[in-house]
């Protein structure tokens, strides 16, 4: 930037000329430290976004619990699958339901499945996937006690719905209109039937379902983001190793954005290993880039409360919620 200067000598005394020029040197200085950085790795300015509301988050997991654990061919199942239809419908363009039966391909045990998809701005072209499974395990495997009976999965469930719908909400009536782009929410069923044993196949029906009948011909997204325990106090949300292989891009976004917007406890960059999830289905069958935002803790420990009893209301957290909404919603309006 150029500046200029026009001083008058004529009858000007000696003092008051250097003060004249004291003053201008100092307007020069203040001007140019004002002046926008022209540093072109310098991170984009964050676009105005709603803001999320933990507090509903944390209500919508206490609904689910209402019902039960929610496995497949229980009226838990029933009850919280209209709770979703009927929660995402107040916030979304189109809601898609997919009924079916899913068969293990090693213990050919047969569940009823119910998958949602509730689709926000459905002309746009730009469309990112969040997805999240919102079925209980059947059994809590790695309790010492009630060990066949089911879990509540507030956090291995209930968590990742809870965000979802609460992030349809905050695009919907949180006074910020989301321009040019569609979100398309998959709520999947039948992802937490599977056993270790039984080999990776037997996990995640509902969305090997969903790859294979996509609720629109064609469908595609720029990207996807899945949400699997994104509620407990205490979560760390590691760099998780299939993510990086597919989506690192995607992934190292939005941590950057996570940790500029002050969550940087909760979105490490530290390195994890692979994790068998809905993502590595939709990776390996779609080709939509996908991460999983997945609570892991030290060595891919999922934390005391994995397929428990433990996993009820008391390990819910509002702080991590808030973490986890916020974030992918500044993705969101970023784009």
């Amino acid at each position: 930037m150029k500046y200029t200067f026009m001083v008058y000598f004529c009858k000007m005394q000696r003092i008051s000329f250097f003060i004249f020029i004291a003053i201008g040197f100092i307007c020069c200085f203040t001007s140019c430290e004002n002046e926008p950085s022209n540093d072109i790795n310098a991170p984009a300015a964050f676009k105005k976004a709603p803001t999320f509301n933990e507090d509903n988050a944390f209500a919508l997991i206490e609904k689910q619990l209402s019902f039960g654990p929610r496995v497949p061919g229980t009226n838990a199942q029933e009850q919280c699958a209209q709770f979703i239809i009927d929660e995402i419908g107040k916030s979304v363009d189109t809601v898609f339901v997919q009924r079916t039966t899913v068969t293990q391909p090693i213990s050919n045990n047969t569940y009823k499945c119910i998958n949602i998809v509730g689709s926000y701005n459905p002309n746009a072209l730009y469309r990112v996937l969040i997805l999240a499974h919102w079925d209980s395990r059947p059994w809590a495997d790695k309790d010492d006690e009630r060990q066949d009976e089911a879990i509540l999965a507030a956090d291995d469930g209930a968590s990742g719905v809870a965000v979802m719908l609460e992030m349809a909400n905050a695009i919907k009536n949180g006074g910020v209109e989301l321009k040019d782009v569609g979100v398309d929410f998959l709520f999947v069923d039948v992802e937490d039937a599977g056993k270790t044993e039984w080999t990776a196949l037997s996990y995640s029906l509902g969305t090997q379902h969903w790859v294979k009948h996509l609720h629109m011909p064609n469908y595609k997204a720029n990207y996807g983001i899945c949400l699997d325990m994104v509620g407990a106090v205490g979560a760390r949300f590691p760099l998780e190793a299939i993510s990086q292989q597919y989506a690192g891009d995607v992934q190292r976004k939005v941590w950057d954005i996570a940790n500029r917007l002050g969550y940087s406890n909760y979105f490490v960059y530290d390195q994890a290993g692979a994790i068998t999830d809905d993502h590595a289905v939709v990776n390996a069958e779609t080709g939509i880039p996908t991460i999983d935002i997945i609570n892991l803790q030290a060595n891919n420990d999922f934390g005391s409360y994995h397929h428990t009893h433990d996993d009820d209301i008391d390990i819910i957290n509002k702080n991590t919620l808030k973490a986890v909404g916020q974030s992918v919603l500044q993705v969101l309006y970023q784009e």
